[in-house]
Formats: C-alpha cells, sequence, structure tokens
C-alpha cells in the first residue's frame, strides 16, 4: 500500500496559545473637585471623544473667595513680619540704654566708695553718704527693669516668630488651594464621561470629568487554566540562585520570555499590534476557570491606518496570540495520531502501531513525549484496512515535513 510519510525529528518548535480579552486604557484618571465653587471656565474640547493635549487647561473653578481669603492671610503674614521687626529694634534700643545705665551705675558705685572713704575721714556730711546711696539703688533699680524687660524679647520674639511661620503655612496652603480652582491635563488624554457644565456649582470630592491614557492600553485577556501547562512546558523548573523554588510571579513571568501579537475579533487582516506581557492577574476566575495575563500596546493611537488598523478603543475585543521561545520539541502532524497510536514504516517497509504519549496539541501540530525515536518514519496518510506488518510503499512527504516545521516555528499559524 503506498503511504506518506514524515521523519521523526526534534525540530524548533514554539508554544503558541490564544487568549481573548477587552482593552482598557493603561492609566485612566477620573478627575474630581479639590474645592467648591461656581465652574467658571470648561475647555470647548472636553467633551467625550476628544483627544486633549497633556497640560491644557480644561477646567477653572471661580477663583475669587479664594483670592481674598489669600489676601486676608497675606496681610496678617506682613503685620507680624512688621511686629517682628519692630520688636528687633525696641530690643536694639533697650540694649543700648542698659549700657548707658550700666556705666551710670558703674560711675556712680566708684563714687560712693569715694564719698564713704571721706566720710570716714570725717570730710563730708552723712547726708552726703546718703544721696550717693540712693542715686546708686536709683541706678540698680534702671538696670534691674531694662535688663527684666530685655529677658522677655526672647519670648516675645519666639511669639512673633511663631506666628510668621503660621501666617506662612496659611499663605501657602492658600496658594495650594487657590492652584486646585485650576485643572489641568496631566497627560495626553482621550475624554471619557464629562459630568460638568460651565455656570454649575461643585462641592469638593464631586466628579468632572474621565480621562483615557493614548499613550498605551492593556488587554486582560482570559486563558484557560489547563493551558497554562502548554505554555510554561519550556520550563522543566524555576528555581532561584540558591537553588530554592520560588513563587514570585514576576520573575515566574521574565523567565517565560513570552512574546504577544493582538489583534482586533472580526477586524481587517492589518488590525494587528505588536504587545508585551506585563503581568499575571491577582487571581483565577471560579466559574471561568481563567486565569488573566495583561498585556500592554504602546503608542496605539500612533499605529493608525485610516481603513484597515483602527485605534484601540476601550471595550474592543481582542485576541491575544501568545508565544513562546523557540525549543527542541518531538513534533508531528497531529493527523498522524490514532486514538494515541502512530503507525509508522519500519525499516523492511511494514507497518508498525506504536503508542505514544502526547504532551499536547497545538492546531495541526502534536508534540510527542514519549513512544517515538528519531528517524522514523510516521505515516500521516489514512490507511484503510490498518493491518499490522502489512507491506508498504513509503513515499517522503517533503511538502509536508516542510509546512511541519514552518508551524512547529510559528512561521505559519496552525
Amino acid at each position: 500500500m503506498p503511504v506518506e510519510v514524515v521523519i521523526a525529528d526534534n525540530i524548533p518548535f514554539r508554544v503558541r496559545l490564544i487568549a481573548y480579552g477587552n482593552v482598557e486604557p493603561a492609566i485612566s484618571f477620573h478627575s474630581k473637585a479639590e474645592v467648591g465653587g461656581k465652574i467658571g471656565y470648561v475647555h470647548p474640547d472636553l467633551k467625550r471623544g476628544n483627544s486633549i493635549a497633556a497640560g491644557t487647561v480644561v477646567v477653572r473653578i471661580d477663583p475669587a473667595d479664594y483670592e481674598v481669603t489669600l489676601r486676608q492671610t497675606q496681610a496678617d503674614l506682613a503685620g507680624s513680619r512688621a511686629s517682628l521687626a519692630q520688636l528687633q529694634e525696641e530690643e536694639k534700643t533697650t540694649r543700648q540704654s542698659l549700657a548707658l545705665v550700666q556705666k551710670n551705675l558703674d560711675v556712680g558705685e566708684t563714687e560712693l566708695r569715694r564719698v564713704q572713704q571721706m566720710f570716714a575721714k570725717r570730710l563730708v556730711a552723712r547726708s552726703e553718704v546718703d544721696r550717693e546711696e540712693q542715686t546708686v539703688l536709683q541706678l540698680r533699680q534702671q538696670v534691674a527693669e531694662l535688663q527684666g524687660q530685655l529677658n522677655t524679647y526672647t519670648s516675645r520674639t519666639a511669639s512673633v516668630n511663631a506666628q510668621i511661620k503660621r501666617s506662612e503655612q496659611q499663605v501657602k496652603g492658600q496658594r495650594t488651594t487657590l492652584g486646585r480652582t485650576e485643572i489641568a491635563m496631566p497627560f495626553t488624554a482621550r475624554i471619557g464621561e464629562v459630568a460638568i457644565e460651565q455656570g454649575e456649582f461643585v462641592s469638593a470630592g464631586n466628579n468632572l470629568f474621565e480621562a483615557l491614557d493614548v499613550n498605551g492600553v492593556e488587554i486582560n485577556a482570559q486563558l484557560p487554566v489547563m493551558h497554562m501547562r502548554t505554555l510554561v512546558s519550556h520550563l522543566d523548573s524555576f528555581t532561584t540562585t540558591t537553588g530554592q523554588p520560588t513563587g514570585n510571579l514576576q520573575n515566574i513571568l521574565q523567565a517565560l520570555n513570552l512574546t504577544a501579537q493582538v489583534r482586533l475579533v472580526g477586524g481587517p487582516a492589518l488590525a494587528m499590534w505588536e504587545a508585551r506581557v506585563l503581568r499575571f492577574g491577582e487571581s483565577i476566575d471560579p466559574i471561568r476557570r481563567t486565569v488573566s495575563l495583561v498585556i500592554g500596546v504602546e503608542n496605539p493611537y500612533g499605529q493608525i491606518i485610516p481603513g484597515k488598523r483602527p485605534p484601540l478603543l476601550k471595550g474592543m475585543y481582542m485576541a491575544v496570540e501568545l508565544y513562546a521561545p523557540i525549543r527542541e520539541a518531538m513534533v508531528i502532524p497531529r493527523q498522524a495520531i490514532h486514538q494515541g497510536r502512530v503507525y509508522v514504516a519500519s525499516a523492511e517497509n511494514k507497518l508498525e502501531i506504536k503508542p505514544v504519549v502526547v504532551r499536547f496539541h497545538q492546531g495541526e501540530l502534536a508534540v510527542i513525549d514519549a513512544g517515538l525515536n528519531v528517524g522514523e518514519r510516521v505515516i500521516i496518510n489514512d490507511l484503510m484496512p490498518v493491518i499490522e506488518a502489512m507491506p508498504l510503499t513509503p513515499e517522503l512527504a517533503e511538502t509536508a515535513m516542510a509546512k511541519l516545521r514552518q508551524r512547529a516555528a510559528g512561521e505559519i499559524k496552525s
């Protein structure tokens, strides 16, 4: 019986899986009012579907009340600074007065000692001594008063400095509050929901608008849990540098070294984008039994081809093709598997029926774990009847082998 055969061999093979998910913006900004007031200005392009560049002022809340409060606080600050300057000048004057009185006291004490010496010699009357003592006592009282007054400047200065710091913080806070009356676009964005109109009064915390980043989108692709084994099949084991297994999903994801491509389901042939696998989802869906992979596409709006490749808009349903690195594997056509067995042309050109262990199927391909040896000739066409040891006339299917290698390497999608 004439049969077509392919030669079993370990050939370059790339795991390819498809997951599905919806487009979501990588960054979704929900602007809320940080202060209350009347909406005084709304940018004319702040409408759903429009795009607005980063830094553009899109909303202003009437700042009049906040400007009045700021001016009042600035006036309080100026008054506190003037009080500090006056206090410093008073302290300077008091120190000068204290120095003069201290000199007078030194002179008076010298004179008192001279008069006391003269009184001891009976050269002056007692009244002269009493007068000098009284003068010295008055000077000492002045020194004490000035010193006490000088001592109060430390606490008074500290009090005024505290008032200045408080006023400075109030001015800073009022300027911050005033700045919150003006809302600018934090990044170049496409506008989603808009919840305000000009002239409307808003309170702090009210929603204003939704902005969606145009520089990148993410797709939360759902992959059946049963396919995860296929995806990680090229990792015989994954350990840390210490040789211990690790459960860090980000490290595992890096080790997988996956590449991705996304396409619009039902879209034009050119509606495809190169993508990156960013991270695993946080949990497994208990109903659908799927694990999520977050896929990122950068600059989707810069890749638009009118009529052929649309922008990636929120909610689009996408197919995500995941590719593992190329490795060597025993790959044969899926059609060569017959209920867990393959038909092989022996060296004597007779039919052999061999059971095989299939690791997994990928489209029209089957990856063999055990049961086949390199160099064996696998029959790829149907036989009728199937009788073991019946004579065969094998013919090498070169075209089928070439396509097998191309499909295995991912050059042809199957």
